[in-house]
């Protein structure tokens, strides 16, 4: 009797064994579990289409595939053989740069497109271009003035879209913020992010993000320069289910209470070159300054999605060692890269996970 029971005990003991030794090596029970997320053969139009785990997992790519590229000098050729149409309505240092040198490293072809070279919308419609590049190229990036654009890109392609920008969402400028705040602060949940200046589409990318990181937000614009309600409606909604704080205020000294992050963006986009000076004088009192930092918490940091102006945060703050703008432009190409990675291919992080 006391044979058998041995025998079964070793049984049993031999099968736990498979199991734990079956977990890849290195990876917590969480890390399995964002190990088996994946997105390929998703778009990506905007963050809200995407869970906490996902977001997890992109910037866990990220992470890794900077490690390995710039830290460990490693040569990964994942995206040789397919080619990426990047393109443009609007003009871009970063989206290009990061986009076009980020996917040759990997070993892809990257193909810019100007509206000098494809007329979108106009000489061609936007349904037929989409048929036409899915035949052509394995993926597109488009930088758009109107959302739109890209959600009939995204109906009628058969492969992934990335937004590179619309009025309406900037996603991958949010990985790159959040990619930073995570190697500055080493985790991301509990970190309070405001936000000082008005209400675009960067930072209607953090509403749709920052909650499910964990992250608490305080907005300031001012009175006619709010998020558009139907994202306000949805932050909130996030909020409540992720159980951080959201706050809406006119007020910037108020956002900035007690925060670990200020962040501001252009004041005057793209397009808007009419309303500058009108702009400029809504949005006095908005500038972020060392006295704005003053009332916040004793670790905190600056961030700006760049170009920057004089108007929207002086050089005391933005050349400070407060100041992560470099390191967050740079990190624009390691999202981007593993964005595009988790979207075409299996890739699979081998660094630890990150802690959130």
């Amino acid at each position: 009797m006391s044979t058998k029971l041995l025998s079964v005990n070793n049984t049993v003991f031999k099968c736990l064994k498979t199991l734990v030794n079956s977990r890849p090596r290195g990876l917590s029970t969480g890390a399995a579990s964002l190990g088996s997320v994946s997105l390929k053969g998703r778009s990506c139009l905007t963050l809200k289409d995407f869970s906490s785990d996902e977001i997890k997992r992109l910037l866990w790519v990220s992470a890794d595939l900077k490690h390995r590229i710039k830290h460990e000098k490693q040569y990964l050729p994942l995206l040789q053989g397919k080619s990426i149409a990047m393109i443009f309505e609007k003009r871009s240092t970063r989206t290009r740069m990061s986009t076009e040198t980020g996917f040759a490293l990997l070993g892809g072809h990257p193909c810019f497109l100007t509206s000098q070279d494809i007329h979108l919308g106009v000489n061609e419609s936007s349904t037929d271009t989409a048929r036409v590049l899915s035949g052509l190229c394995d993926i597109v990036l488009a930088r758009v003035y109107s959302h739109s654009t890209l959600v009939e890109l995204d109906k009628e392609a058969s492969i992934p879209i990335i937004n590179g920008l619309s009025d309406l969402y900037h996603p991958i400028q949010i990985l790159a913020d959040f990619l930073t705040l995570q190697e500055h602060y080493g985790s991301l949940s509990g970190l309070t992010v405001s936000w000082i200046g008005d209400g675009n589409n960067v930072l209607h990318s953090f509403m749709m993000t920052a909650a499910k990181l964990g992250v608490h937000l305080k907005i300031a614009a001012p009175k006619g320069y709010e998020p558009e309600q139907s994202v306000i409606q949805e932050a909130q909604r996030l909020s409540r289910e992720h159980g951080t704080q959201l706050v809406l205020t006119s007020d910037p000294m108020e956002a900035a209470h007690g925060s670990n992050v200020l962040v501001t963006d252009t004041w005057v986009s793209m397009g808007q070159e009419e309303e500058k000076k009108k702009r400029l004088k809504d949005f006095k009192g908005y500038q972020i300054t060392m006295k704005t930092g003053s009332v916040t918490k004793p670790d905190w940091t600056f961030l700006h999605c760049l170009p920057r102006k004089m108007e929207e945060v002086d050089d005391e703050v933005f050349y400070s060692s407060r100041s992560l703008v470099f390191p967050e432009a740079e990190n624009r190409k390691w999202t981007i890269m593993g964005l595009m990675v988790s979207l075409l291919t299996d890739y699979s992080p081998q660094i630890p996970m990150l802690k959130f």
